[in-house]
């Protein structure tokens, strides 16, 4: 590969140990700083050994780890081969899994006769075999240059295979974000959770990159194949590449698997076979999905779905490849619930007993669906779950369902006898609307709060004047922010994230014990680029985006701090994108005086979050109002009616 590794300003950052903003202030500051060698003006890209020599001049600490020597060579052969790259990185891991199983932590990739991961091709020459055949197709690990595949060697050599390989899939999702579509962890969690039994076989027949089958819940502890507890494993994608990155990344965790690249619904891999649950996050709005060409396909059991409705055709696909009495968890757009088009077979999955839930997520709906046995006595419910806001009230209320002792349901009779209707947001529950509209209008009427009694001045008073840098330089204010890379998405250590400053709430994210995490205390004021606050409380760590400064309560009142910081902010325009905050300026008072202007702003802040809280008490307030005086729960008092 004869072409410079080349980095961004992120992998600048995170090479040095330091933010994206330091790197923009030297590309500023410094004539002498490397110019771009290629990408875009908002998305430039410098030369690694450029960049390396500038750091060494200026004495900038930094280092280059061998996964990030790894990576740099990968992105050097171009964007449209990185995924390539990263597959055949996968193959010659696999094929030299043997090798490797003497390395330290994480090693766990086990090696069988198959040799490299198998990608078969659906719809070519001839039927793959069983298990993880030879990668085909180019994929195989020759196409490696010889000074990179000696690199991710070394690199599995001193982390493990598998921990090596997960490092370049992460890097690479994290570089194709918007090009790839891969399923939230916790969503794919939930969704094998909800259909898989012990020793099942799971089908994904749009798996990615495999996130849906790389699920813990979907791959438990290995054994071997045949024995009790073994979990098999199939999947069909489309692009080869995304194929032959979930083989690899199945084969190093030991599963068995047989993954094959093709168009599941023109080249179905998998003709006849009948898994025991299926899981899939197809792709939405793909109007070319081979209409013309199905339409006298047996798998449209249920009514062939038309031309606009593509998910739909998935639907009938997964409940293909299940067995009688068998599970399938598939996302939906939510407009597939109520869409007109779709309900003659909307209508047939439930005179069936094939739909049995329609649960609102974040962004999607999740559909599941179970394969009527023969003779089999269809229900007379379906489950329509509300989960956007909490996705831990799904397993619940689908168990309750499944145990038929579910108060979330609705009569299929109802849904037949209407427009088949089955977003969740119109079928919630309204028998406690009364009660709940009671309580809105009683914390509505609580959460009032006044504005301080401040003193009108003719003209402004002129008081000495310092800056936040000023005090930090004497040691009054200290400030931190997160670690460059540190996600917010899960773990089991709280996060206060740029929303909880936003919205004045507690901390909602969380993290894994790491080095660099910086814990609040009471007192600190912690700011975003739109908002600040002072904690009440501690026992988070700060989250990204955030910047905490911490005062010496001896001299500074923290409030009078976060007043001025705010006030600053607020007269930062469009135009004033390069505003220094630590130009912020202060009035140099007493602690006494301080104090006086941190009550004043403490109790703006208090304002600020009861206009906020009875904004949206106010909307839920109308919206119950309006629901319980149509369906007969309110009953207006006035001018004699009685109930």
């Amino acid at each position: 590969m004869s072409h410079d590794p080349t980095v961004n300003a992120g992998d600048i950052a995170r090479l040095a140990g330091v933010g994206r903003a330091a790197v923009s202030n030297w590309r500023r500051r410094h004539d002498d700083f490397p110019d771009p060698i290629g990408g875009t003006a908002n998305q430039p890209l410098f030369s690694l050994r450029q960049v390396e020599s500038w750091l060494r001049r200026y004495g900038k600490s930094y280092q280059v780890s061998l996964g990030d020597r790894v990576w740099q060579r990968m992105k050097a052969a171009g964007d449209l081969r990185l995924g390539e790259l990263v597959a055949r990185a996968g193959a010659l891991l696999t094929s030299q899994a043997t090798a490797l199983s003497s390395a330290p932590t994480g090693a766990d990739a086990r090696q069988d006769s198959a040799g490299a991961p198998g990608v078969a091709r659906a719809g070519g020459e001839g039927e793959p075999d069983e298990g993880l055949e030879a990668a085909g197709q180019g994929l195989d690990p020759e196409g490696l240059e010889p000074e990179l595949a000696e690199l991710v060697l070394e690199l599995a050599t001193q982390h493990g295979a598998l921990t090596a390989y997960e490092f370049l899939c992460e890097r690479y999702l994290e570089a194709h974000s918007r090009q790839l579509s891969v399923t939230r962890e916790d969503v794919a969690a939930l969704m094998v959770r909800l259909v898989r039994t012990d020793g099942a076989t799971i089908l994904d027949p749009a798996c990615g990159v495999g996130t849906l089958l790389l699920s813990p819940t979907a791959t438990p502890a290995r054994t071997e194949p045949g024995e009790p507890g073994t979990v098999r494993v199939l999947g069909q994608e489309l692009s080869e590449t995304s194929a032959g990155i979930t083989a690899s990344r199945l084969r190093l965790r030991g599963v068995e698997a047989r993954i094959v690249s093709g168009d599941s619904m023109r080249h179905d891999a998998f003709p006849g076979e009948k898994a025991d649950a299926v899981v899939c996050d197809p792709p939405f709005n793909e109007r070319a999905w081979g209409y013309e060409e199905l339409t006298g396909d047996p798998r449209w059991e249920y009514g062939l779905p038309p031309r606009g409705e593509p998910e739909l055709a998935w639907v009938e696909h997964c409940l293909t490849h299940v067995r009688p009495r068998g599970l399938v968890a598939i996302l939906m757009p939510p407009a597939a619930a109520s869409r007109k088009a779709g309900r003659r077979i909307r209508a047939n999955l439930l005179r069936a007993g094939a739909l049995r839930a329609v649960i609102a997520l974040p962004g999607s709906d999740l559909w599941l669906l179970r394969r009527p046995a023969a003779g089999e006595r269809p229900p007379s419910d379906v489950l329509i779950l509300d989960a956007t806001d909490d996705l831990g009230s799904v397993e619940p209320a689908w168990q309750a369902y499944l145990e038929d002792r579910s108060d979330q349901t609705v009569r299929i009779i109802d849904l037949l006898a209407d427009e088949v209707d089955m977003t969740p947001a119109r079928h919630q529950r309204r028998d406690n609307v009364g009660k709940a509209y009671a309580e809105a209008r009683d914390r509505f009427l609580a959460a009032a709060a006044a504005p301080p009694d401040l003193k009108v001045l003719e003209q402004p008073l002129g008081q000495p004047a310092t800056t936040l840098g000023d005090l930090i330089k004497e040691g009054l204010v200290t400030t931190s922010q997160a670690p460059p890379k540190m996600a917010a998405d899960g773990g089991d250590v709280p996060v206060l994230t740029t929303d909880d400053v936003l919205n004045g709430t507690p901390p909602s994210g969380f993290t894994t014990m790491q080095q660099g995490l910086v814990p609040i205390r009471p007192g600190d004021v912690v700011a975003s680029y739109s908002s600040v606050r002072v904690m009440a409380d501690g026992g988070a760590m700060l989250g990204p985006h955030l910047t905490l400064y911490r005062v010496d309560a001896r001299r500074l009142d923290p409030d009078f701090l976060a007043g001025f910081l705010r006030a600053a902010g607020g007269r930062v325009t469009t135009g004033s994108s390069r505003f220094d905050v630590r130009r912020t300026r202060l009035p140099r008072l007493s602690l006494k005086e301080q104090k006086a202007y941190g009550e004043a702003f403490r109790q703006l802040a208090v304002l600020e979050d009861a206009i906020r809280e009875t904004s949206t008490l106010g909307q839920t307030l109308i919206r119950l109002g309006l629901d319980g005086l149509a369906d007969g729960h309110l009953h207006p008092p006035a001018h004699g009616l009685t109930p």
